[in-house]
């Protein structure tokens, strides 16, 4: 019997679908990874923050995280990509340009401006050339990017203008984030610096953290009865939201090598170690002041130990992970049980999930702690400075910390001013907080929709059964025109023959 044909498929450099530069299971593992973080924002934060709420919330609580996700897809297809790694228009931007055409997307991937010079202006490090095409390449940046913007949605919910957030996402995008991006992954000036961010803990967290507690200042409160009692409509899918977030971190920080490689290993374990830690960390510290373990209390020191493990995920030993998680699950802890409930300004801003604590604080812990662990070893195996290190590794290690502040400073200030502007920009256009009226309902005000139907359809709402937040108690409060435009909406919603 003769050898049996080896498909086209598999004969490498001779099909036009597989080029000789193509590496298949590094292709495979890119793509799984975009699709893992992906499946963290749609289903994963959909779900978590439509759960976590109050049930009057949860639909468009759901519906902010599903909006941004699609919206950043477009804005980020048609003009943002290149801004974040496209060729250099500024030290910390890129210039604006379309990546939808064949004959970019098949190309062999490609980071430009990513080529690292050294003081002698001879090539420290190439340009990067992943194994895959640049299709690839920016769809796994682009779930980065949306994932951004919906931790951002988390310091906002139950308040914002839904039509104010819509236009919030692609000026946010434009502005904000493809300058971090740029800046210390595309090319920029930090990125040539040598500051460290291994997968986003100043791209994606800092940023966020910073970005909603800035348009939650703008926004402004949600009612008074939902700031002091906002208890989550349902804890079991909350943790369902939770798991989502955590598994899918594998791709988050395991595809950042942009290769299955020895790294992308290393940083997926660490990634684990540290989540873990921090969860245990915050639990015991639940227990030890407040007497019993919390469950959302679990969650945040979860997501607060994948924060800070984030900018090193692939630069520290499984050891300082360790560290990192012991100290992701207590700062943050202390900074959001302490000095928030005594810091006036902290007090002012209602930050719905505490995005500033999970976020911004456990973003810029990691990035400092990544300059005091980072590893020379694991450095080489994937940054383009060479002999880089962390401050526990002597030599230039020391200068390494300062790097790594100075980053998280430009992060910082950029997100204050920028966000800033967007949001007295939209302001100039329509209300970035919903009114009184349409706050007092909720989902059914907003969106002609609610999340559960606890009691059949079209009976009385019993107040004594099931609370205060009936058509009873609180349509009232609307004129008879806006309440009898809820009931027309509703009837207009309803499938042909349900209900009266």
């Amino acid at each position: 019997m003769g050898t049996p044909p080896i498909p086209i498929a598999y004969q490498s450099g001779t099909s036009l679908a597989v080029p000789e530069w193509l590496n298949k299971g590094d292709n495979a593992w890119q793509m799984i990874s975009a699709t893992l973080v992906g499946l963290q924002s749609v289903p994963g934060l959909v779900i978590l923050y439509g759960s976590v709420v109050k049930k009057k919330w949860a639909v468009n609580s759901a519906f902010m995280a599903l909006y941004a996700f699609a919206a950043v897809v477009i804005c980020w297809v048609t003009w943002a990509y290149k801004m974040s790694f496209g060729d250099k228009l500024l030290p910390f931007w890129g210039k604006a340009g379309p990546a939808l055409g064949q004959k970019f997307l098949l190309k062999w991937a490609a980071l430009p401006e990513t080529t690292q010079y050294n003081s002698t202006g001879g090539v420290e490090t190439a340009m990067a050339h992943p194994y895959y095409p640049m299709a690839t390449m920016v769809w796994f940046q682009c779930v980065f990017a949306a994932i951004t913007l919906i931790l951002l949605a988390g310091s906002l919910l139950g308040r914002m203008n839904i039509k104010a957030w819509m236009m919030f996402v692609p000026l946010w995008l434009t502005f904000s984030y493809t300058v971090g991006a740029f800046s210390l992954w595309g090319g920029g000036f930090l990125f040539h610096w040598g500051v460290m961010d291994y997968s986003g803990g100043y791209v994606i967290h800092l940023s966020s953290g910073i970005g909603g507690f800035t348009a939650a200042y703008w926004v402004g409160p949600r009612l008074k009865r939902d700031r002091e009692r906002f208890p989550p409509n349902n804890v079991v899918l909350t943790l369902a939201g939770a798991g989502l977030l955590w598994m899918g971190w594998a791709g988050f920080n395991g595809g950042d090598p942009y290769a299955a490689n020895i790294d992308s290993s290393m940083a997926v374990l660490n990634t684990n170690i540290c989540a873990a830690t921090s969860l245990l960390m915050w639990t015991s510290l639940d227990v030890i002041f407040f007497n019993k373990p919390s469950v959302i209390g679990a969650v945040q020191g979860m997501i607060t130990g994948l924060v800070c493990i984030t900018p090193g995920a692939g630069l520290v030993q499984g050891w300082a992970a360790i560290v990192m998680g012991i100290l992701s699950g207590s700062v943050p802890w202390f900074t959001m049980m302490i000095v928030h409930k005594k810091s006036k300004l902290l007090q002012k801003v209602d930050d719905t999930l505490g995005v500033f604590h999970t976020h911004a604080v456990a973003g810029l812990l990691g990035g400092i702690l990544t300059g005091v662990f980072a590893e020379p070893e694991l450095c080489n195996l994937f940054l383009p400075v060479t002999n880089s290190r962390g401050g526990v590794y002597g030599g230039n290690g020391g200068i390494q910390v300062g790097k790594q502040i100075v980053g998280g400073l430009f992060i910082i200030g950029w997100n204050l001013v920028v966000t800033t502007i967007i949001c007295l920009v939209i302001k100039l256009v329509i209300p970035l907080r919903m009114p009184d009226d349409l706050l007092l309902i909720g989902d059914d005000a907003v969106h002609g929709e609610e999340a559960y139907a606890l009691w059949g359809d079209g009976e009385k709402y019993d107040a004594t059964k099931h609370g205060n937040y009936s058509d009873e108690t609180l349509h009232p409060k609307l004129s008879t025109g806006a309440t009898q435009g809820l009931e027309n909406d509703r009837r207009s919603r309803r499938p042909e023959g349900v209900g009266v």
